[in-house]
């Protein structure tokens, strides 16, 4: 307990607060108490002091900061808690200050650029990953995971063929609807068919399958994946010599790459259908006619795009989906935030992609 030693005045000097032995919690109400009796101005004398704690740093602290009291008899270590309280004496702002809304919207700016610049080059890392995965499986082909392969092309293709083959039949219809509604305002309803044929072979079909994808694959890759991170499974894979990359993003990727031109041509086929069955139901114009005139409004440059594309598409997809599950850290809420990074990733890619394909098939003539 601390030894409270005499209090005083004097008219020369005024109030001098004297402490002996220890200055410490249990004794921190009486000795605000003292303090706040004294007239002003205080001299504290910490001569005769042998334990200070944080709490009785603080009120010395205080008091030489609210009445400009003057600390004599100080050794070396308490001068050096005084000052540590000091730097920790700034005032708390509950509400922050509010910015004006360009500042705002200019700081959101700056983070959104600054988060996508990371991923990107986040991404770019794990590209190079993949490849020296995709390196190392080509100089020691007995590391190729046959099974894992053929278990996604499952997974990826067949059991989405339903899923795909509804959409694109119903998008093909709705083409064909919405086109023959316009072009009849021009009496040029047989031109229905240019439309259809030129627009799912060339652009939707493919884009349709790669969003469909991705929402579908995508986001299946990074659940997966990232389940498995919180589990510490991919650590017990490193632990025993296997590489994650090797043995899950590898075999992910082979069946988005060679998956995406099949599911591609099974959604051109479907939409056409669509199609085909909508303008020989409203327009009145047979099957027969209806594929004759694809034969001669479809290029065979539109069915390459389509397909070039595909793959590309696919590892892109599948890239974004492996790459968003491997940074799941922490808890499951991360698994449903990755994921969802993970969709509107390959999604946006997949766009600006289509839109770098569009320009090039163009400048080099494939119109």
């Amino acid at each position: 307990m601390a030894d409270l030693d005499e209090t005083g005045t004097d008219q020369g000097r005024g109030s001098v607060y004297r402490v002996a032995g220890a200055l410490t919690i249990t004794r921190a109400a009486t000795t605000q108490r003292e303090i706040d009796a004294l007239p002003d101005p205080i001299t504290i004398d910490l001569s005769d002091i042998n334990r200070m704690d944080t709490v009785g740093a603080w009120i010395i602290y205080r008091t030489v900061r609210d009445r400009g009291a003057k600390v004599v008899g100080a050794s070396h270590d308490e001068v050096s808690l005084l000052k540590q309280v000091s730097e920790f004496d700034k005032p708390v702002q509950v509400h922050p200050e509010e910015k004006p809304g360009f500042l705002r919207a200019l700081q959101e700016l700056g983070e959104w650029v600054t988060e996508a610049g990371v991923t990107m080059l986040g991404l770019l890392g794990f590209f190079g990953a993949t490849l020296i995965g995709f390196a190392n499986i080509i100089r020691r082909p007995k590391r190729f995971r046959t099974n894992a392969v053929i278990q996604r092309f499952d997974v990826v293709g067949v059991r989405a063929l339903g899923i795909i083959g509804l959409m694109s039949f119903l998008i093909g219809v709705v083409i064909a609807q919405q086109g023959s509604v316009q072009l009849a305002q021009f009496g040029a309803e047989v031109y229905t068919i240019n439309l259809i044929g030129r627009i799912t072979v060339r652009e939707l079909g493919t884009l349709m399958t790669a969003i469909m994808v991705a929402g579908r694959s995508g986001s299946a890759f990074a659940a997966q994946l990232g389940t498995m991170k919180i589990t510490e499974e991919i650590d017990a894979m490193r632990t025993i010599g296997v590489s994650p990359v090797e043995a899950l993003v590898i075999p992910r990727m082979i069946a988005s790459i060679v998956m995406m031109p099949l599911l591609a041509f099974w959604a051109m086929l479907t939409a056409l259908i669509g199609g085909g069955i909508f303008v020989w139901l409203d327009l009145g114009i047979p099957p027969l006619t209806y594929v004759q005139r694809l034969q001669e409004v479809i290029p065979i440059t539109d069915i390459w795009v389509g397909l070039i594309k595909a793959p590309v598409f696919g590892f892109i997809i599948a890239l974004a989906g492996c790459f968003q599950g491997m940074l799941v850290e922490g808890d499951s809420e991360q698994v449903g935030t990755r994921t969802t990074m993970a969709v509107v990733q390959s999604i946006f890619l997949v766009i600006v992609l289509d839109a770098v394909f569009a320009v090039f098939f163009s400048s080099i003539g494939w119109v």
